[in-house]
């Protein structure tokens, strides 16, 4: 819905240096697209050129707006406007913006301590996270928990973690694979720009083989994983390799689902050769996929699981999970840092992860993916430059290609991207290609909302 009003969310627009009024987030903001200005409107405006004085020109944005509030499926900005958001900060305000349980959750722990640092003075909401995770984790085996501050800290530990099991160094990651911006994670990130250019040398012994593709590469899951181990086992050798590092499906590089029991016979290999089988879920976990984790879905059991993103509604938390034999291997003092488990982000997670498991929101992933698969899809049928529509729940890509060639669209994707923020909805592009939409609303968006979304999407795409 497109309307000239809601002036009042900003300021007094008669009055320049009036203060910003800022409406409360959560589902009490009006669930409707609102532009009352151009994006970006003049308050915005003055904030993003504070951002470029100040802020470093390595840190970038996708939306050029300044948000003041955000719930259900809007984001609000500074000027008023009112954006549909299909992206959830990348998936990471799954159960909502400003959530109320969350809310009320840091809200009471604010106001008991704020931090006392986990390995000084233990807290009961740590352990009551790492007990979550230990039950919530795909296997009946027995688990423990360490947390952290982000997703790449997690991946980063849990590498850690399995050469100090396995008594080896080599770590195996995967064509188009995005793991962060430490420098261990970055040498486990497949694509040079904007992640790794520049920024070398990075860390030794991580190796990298081929996933499996079946859009672009045609192989079933049994010819790809063949081909992946092969190279594990020339290229490296299982008597040096500690770890498969793996998204279960691919995030950044492109929403990439592998074929069918591609991810079974990495696990079956792995356990044989005395290899930690790693899944970062960092992206898919916490229902983002349809099921808590996208592990569920292709049947396998991990042996360590890296988490962050929707764990905890919005707050830095991150985890590594595992068989607890592996997590034990480290000495004492050897995992950790200062603001692992910080006492508020753990009320945060505890109060998201009540909502996974006891809400309907797993469910609603599944809803929203249908919408958004069906919808696409037909988009599809008549517009042969979107190559493939993929994903689960809500995790869906739609793959922009030249109709002709089939090559990617890296201009198209970037264009229709810009034309959707211009029209007052938030979108994501990945892809080791910059040719993929990536849907990741947040499960409290509406049904009318998202389609409404998707049409602002379709519009875009067929005005390029």
């Amino acid at each position: 819905m497109l309307a000239q009003k809601g002036a009042s969310y900003a300021r007094d627009m008669s009055l320049p240096d009036a203060p910003v009024i800022a409406p409360l987030g959560g589902p009490s903001l009006p669930q409707e697209r609102r532009l009352v200005t151009s994006i970006p409107g003049p308050r915005s405006q003055e904030l993003l050129a504070r951002k470029a004085a100040a802020v470093a020109a390595g840190v970038g944005h996708t939306a050029p707006i300044h948000a003041v509030a955000a719930g259900g499926g809007v984001i609000v900005d500074a000027d008023g406007n009112s954006l549909i958001d299909l992206g959830s900060g990348i998936a990471v305000t799954t159960v909502g913006n400003a959530h109320p349980a969350i809310v009320a959750a840091v809200q009471a722990q604010v106001a008991q301590f704020t931090h006392t640092c986990f390995m000084v003075s233990p807290y009961e909401s740590y352990v009551g996270v790492a007990e979550a995770l230990n039950r919530v984790t795909p296997g009946d085996h027995e688990k423990k928990s360490a947390l952290f501050n982000s997703g790449a800290e997690a991946v980063e530990n849990a590498v850690k973690i399995a050469r100090k099991f396995t008594g080896k160094q080599s770590v195996v990651a995967f064509d188009h694979g995005y793991h962060g911006r430490t420098n261990l994670t970055m040498a486990l990130t497949a694509k040079a720009m904007p992640y790794k250019s520049g920024f070398g040398p990075f860390a030794s012994e991580v190796y990298r083989a081929p996933m499996s593709y079946p859009y672009r590469d045609g192989l079933s899951g049994a010819e790809a994983a063949r081909r992946a181990i092969s190279i594990m086992e020339k290229q490296i050798g299982a008597d040096n390799l500690a770890a498969v590092v793996i998204d279960p499906v691919q995030g950044e590089g492109g929403f990439i689902v592998p074929a069918e029991g591609f991810l079974p016979a990495l696990v079956d290999w792995c356990r044989a050769n005395n290899v930690v089988f790693i899944a970062d879920e960092v992206q898919t976990g916490f229902g983002r996929t349809g099921a808590m984790f996208a592990s569920e879905r292709f049947g396998i059991v991990p042996d360590l699981i890296t988490t962050a993103k929707g764990i905890a509604g919005g707050l830095p938390l991150a985890a590594v999970t595992g068989r607890a034999e592996i997590m034990d291997a480290s000495h004492a003092g050897g995992l950790g840092g200062t603001y692992g488990g910080n006492p508020i982000a753990c009320a945060a997670a505890l109060a998201a992860i009540e909502e996974f498991e006891h809400g309907d929101l797993i469910a609603r992933a599944n809803e929203v993916g249908e919408i958004l698969t069906s919808r696409l899809t037909a988009l599809q049928a008549g517009d042969p430059r979107i190559g493939d529509v993929r994903g689960f729940g809500a995790m869906i890509a739609a793959e922009f290609v030249d109709p002709t060639t089939g090559e990617p669209d890296a201009a198209l994707t970037a264009a229709v991207a810009k034309a959707c923020i211009a029209a007052g909805v938030i979108v994501l592009t990945c892809g080791t290609y910059g040719n993929v939409f990536r849907f990741l609303p947040p499960l409290s968006i509406s049904d009318a909302l998202l389609n409404e979304g998707i049409d602002v999407v379709a519009a875009a795409l067929a005005a390029h």
